[in-house]
Parts: C-alpha cells; structure tokens; sequence
C-alpha cells in the first residue's frame, strides 16, 4: 500500500556497494527499516547526506506490516539540521542521540505524541546558538516520560535521594541500593523539571555533566533491559567536558 508519512533518521548501514539500510523514526508508523538503492553511487551526490542522523524527511513508501524491511517510492527533505552538521559540538550529540534513539526505540507500532517530541527537540537543538551544553541531558530526561518511566518530581528538600529503581525522590536511601548521591539527585531535580529554555542556565561544569550523563543512563538501563553501550559516549563527554 501506498502511504505517506513524515520521518527522522536514526542510523545507517552499508547494504551493497551502493545501498544502505537506513532506520528511521516514523510519525504514521513507529520505527522502519528502509532499503534505500544506489544511494552511494556518485550519481546520487547530494542525497546521500539526507540520511544522516536527525535529518527529518517526508516519504512516500510501499508499506507492508509484514514485512521487516520497507521500500521508498519517494523521499524529499523536510528539515535539514544544517547547524547540526556544521558545528562539530552538536555533531557528536546528534550521533549520541542517533545511537540511543535507535537501541531504545524498539517499536514498530505508532506514538505522534513521541514523534512531535522528537522532531520539536531538534528543530530547537539545530536553532540554539549558545548554552546547549546540557541538552543531551535535558532530552534523555524528557524522553523518557515518552518511553514509560518518567520520573517523579522532588516535592521538597528533606527527598535527597534519586531512587532509579522506582523513578522518584526519597528521604533515606532505599534499601535496594540503587540510587543516586545528594548531589548528583539535587541536580537531577532540576534537569527534571527544566525546559530546554531553562536547562542550560543549571551550573554544570564537566565533571558533574558527565557524572549526571551516567546516571541518566544507568537509569535507562535498568527500565530498558539490554540496552547497548554506546560506542559515542566517550567522544561527547570529552567534548563537553569544560
């Protein structure tokens, strides 16, 4: 069948000489793998970048829900995060959240609300100029409302502790163990209820940004069981480590 739909690249892999498969996020139906022929061949020039993390595109595709692997009639670019690909800061974020959209989002099946989250935050990411340090932090807190386990906000002082098992603040660590520290929690407080206009105005310097980084996907971790290593991670840390 014939269908429409509005998509976000997520990776990439060689499949011949001049092919790919491209994994992609889509509004009408979740997440998609696509053939797409001869896409490296210098004949293609230009398109051959359209399929590069978090360039968002609007497709015309034969869709079957049987099959795992869909094909394209036709494809065009709706939004193309050209500051994105131009600073290498927000390069290696990109591949970042390439890599962790495409180990957590695992669903073949339709959530608009979770794409127009997506889309939203890289239209925002591609237009900040300044104070985007921590917004790899701020996305991987509000994706996870979108994936089943938001955590729950910190309703006063004495809740010092970020319990990761069960989402929330708490008064004494749990006895399970799994949680984190005061400071790392407080911080935690406010990158939960911070918008991606606020987060960047939160004190971080590198070492803290990164130890909140791992918390975050620890957390991810232990709701998303078998959720890979991300080959990325070492690089953006580095970079975002002043």
């Amino acid at each position: 069948m014939l269908e429409k739909t509005r998509a976000i690249v997520l990776h990439q892999v060689k499949y011949t000489d001049s092919g790919i498969i491209a994994q992609l996020y889509t509004r009408k139906f979740g997440r998609q793998s696509f053939i797409v022929r001869g896409l490296r061949n210098k004949k293609a020039g230009k398109h051959s970048i359209l399929f590069q993390p978090m360039f968002i595109l609007d497709l015309e595709m034969y869709y079957r829900h049987t099959r795992e692997v869909q094909s394209l009639k036709e494809f065009a670019v709706a939004f193309t995060p050209y500051n994105v690909f131009t600073d290498i800061r927000k390069s290696c974020v990109a591949i970042f959240l390439g890599e962790v959209l495409t180990s957590v989002l695992r669903e073949e099946s339709p959530h608009e609300e979770l794409f127009d989250f997506l889309e939203e935050a890289i239209k925002w990411f591609d237009a900040s100029k300044e104070d985007f340090a921590n917004f790899h932090i701020g996305f991987l807190a509000g994706l996870s409302s979108y994936l089943g386990f938001e955590p729950g906000r910190k309703n006063s002082s004495e809740e010092a502790y970020f319990d990761m098992m069960n989402g929330g603040f708490v008064m004494v660590p749990p006895l399970h163990g799994i949680y984190a520290g005061t400071e790392i929690s407080e911080v935690l407080a406010k990158v939960f209820s911070s918008s991606y206009e606020t987060i960047g105005s939160i004190p971080l310097n590198g070492r803290l940004r990164n130890e909140i980084l791992d918390t975050l996907i620890r957390y991810y971790s232990l709701h998303l069981p078998g959720l890979k290593r991300f080959n990325s991670l070492e690089v953006l840390k580095e970079v975002f480590s002043f």
